[in-house]
């Protein structure tokens, strides 16, 4: 039976677990990407992981997925063959974890030049026509000098490709069948949309309700706002706002990465200022303290964290930065790098455990016991409390029922005997 004639909405506060499949070099692996992915599989499963988010799987301009052109051109992707990709999913299906494909539909890359030498001509990589585009879809405002007669662009400019106008029907449709057809013939569950901010909400929830996902997540990636000395401001409240508007405009059924969160929680621990884990109403300052169970926090990315190091997390601070994500409310993901190559896999395993032990969930209640510069602690759902930061003294918080359940370098999770 198709998936769409069987949809049950998505309920992000059933205990949801996801692992980012990859990083910026996974496209170079020798043999494959899909092919060395598999063989992690029976890891990946044991430490209670419910979603792998694996790279754009079409034909790119580059090795990495993000400049996609031949939608349908699977095995074309430097990460493996279509093939290779839908036995990859069966695999991880068979081990109970959704799969969910990185959406880069903001932009697209143009097979060929017009009359007039311009990058506009699209090839969707079949025999007909389907994506096979032309300027009239690409927005009147693209800034690539495509050409593009469409509508204006719904949102921000993307400058490394020309931005697709999605007030196109034909746009829309084509896309959605795509969308559609990488989930019923390849067997994606869900989605992560690229640079979510690139075309309108009103977009995105189109989208969601013709392709209607087990789950999907959107990339709203804006700067936090700054003080005088450089530093993040205390006051985080308009960026996480930012994100739950888009969630709620979207329709409510996609969740956000948390990127507040991120922002706020390496500034406290660089800094030596905890109190930042607190906001001015005694809950968590990121979107977690608004709207948890659409809220997807992280420590690192492709982007953020591997090679790129756009926005790295402090490497000495990255264990305190998962104790704190997968104790706490939201919806965690783990980056690949941490778990596989940095030999935190044992660690990062134990936290994910005591949350599915202890029942935490994204909607899971917070109650602050200690903001200082030097110690964070907070008991979650009264089950279990967790504590990161370089003070040592934080016995006095915690009640003589709870029991050390994992400790590390400036962090202890203690457990409800």
């Amino acid at each position: 039976m198709s998936p769409l004639l069987h949809h049950h909405p998505p309920n992000h506060d059933s205990f949801t677990n996801i692992v980012s499949g990859f990083n910026w070099e996974s496209s170079k692996k020798k043999g494959g990407w899909y092919n060395f992915l598999i063989k992690s599989i029976p890891e990946i499963a044991a430490s209670g992981i419910t979603h792998v988010w694996l790279p754009p799987p079409s034909h790119s301009a580059s090795s990495e997925g993000f400049l996609p052109g031949r939608l349908y051109d699977l095995d074309a992707s430097q990460y493996g063959t279509q093939d290779e990709l839908k036995t990859l999913i069966k695999e991880f299906h068979s081990n109970g974890i959704q799969c969910v494909a990185d959406i880069v539909i903001n932009h697209r890359t143009a097979e060929r030049q017009d009359s007039d030498g311009r990058w506009n001509i699209f090839e969707g990589g079949t025999p007909d026509d389907r994506l096979d585009w032309d300027r009239s879809c690409i927005c009147i405002d693209d800034t690539t000098n495509s050409g593009g007669t469409g509508n204006p662009d719904t949102g921000a400019d993307f400058n490394g490709a020309p931005d697709i106008d999605h007030l196109n029907t034909r746009v829309q449709r084509e896309l959605s069948d795509w969308m559609n057809w990488i989930k019923t013939e390849i067997g994606f569950d869900g989605w992560r949309f690229d640079f979510a901010k690139g075309y309108s909400p009103d977009v995105t929830k189109l989208y969601m309700g013709n392709t209607r996902p087990e789950f999907a997540v959107g990339e709203i990636w804006n700067p936090l706002s700054y003080g005088s000395d450089g530093k993040p401001n205390y006051d985080q409240d308009g960026h996480r706002r930012e994100l739950t508007e888009w969630v709620k405009a979207v329709g409510g059924s996609a969740t956000a990465f948390d990127f507040t969160t991120k922002g706020i929680l390496q500034a406290a621990l660089v800094e030596g200022e905890l109190w930042r884990l607190k906001d001015s109403n005694g809950g968590p300052p990121g979107m977690i303290g608004l709207m948890p169970e659409n809220a997807v926090t992280f420590v690192d990315n492709h982007d953020t964290g591997s090679t790129q190091k756009h926005w790295p997390f402090p490497s000495d601070k990255v264990m305190q930065g998962y104790v704190y994500i997968l104790t706490h409310p939201g919806i965690p993901s783990i980056f690949y790098d941490h778990f596989f190559d940095w030999g935190l896999k044992e660690e990062i395993s134990k936290l994910a455990m005591i949350r599915i032990k202890n029942g935490i969930r994204a909607s899971s209640t917070v109650l602050i016991l200690a903001s200082d510069p030097d110690l964070y602690v907070a008991a979650i759902d009264d089950k279990i409390i967790a504590k990161i930061g370089p003070r040592y003294e934080a016995g006095h918080l915690v009640p003589t029922n709870f029991r050390i359940a994992t400790c590390g370098n400036d962090y202890v999770v203690w457990e409800k005997q």
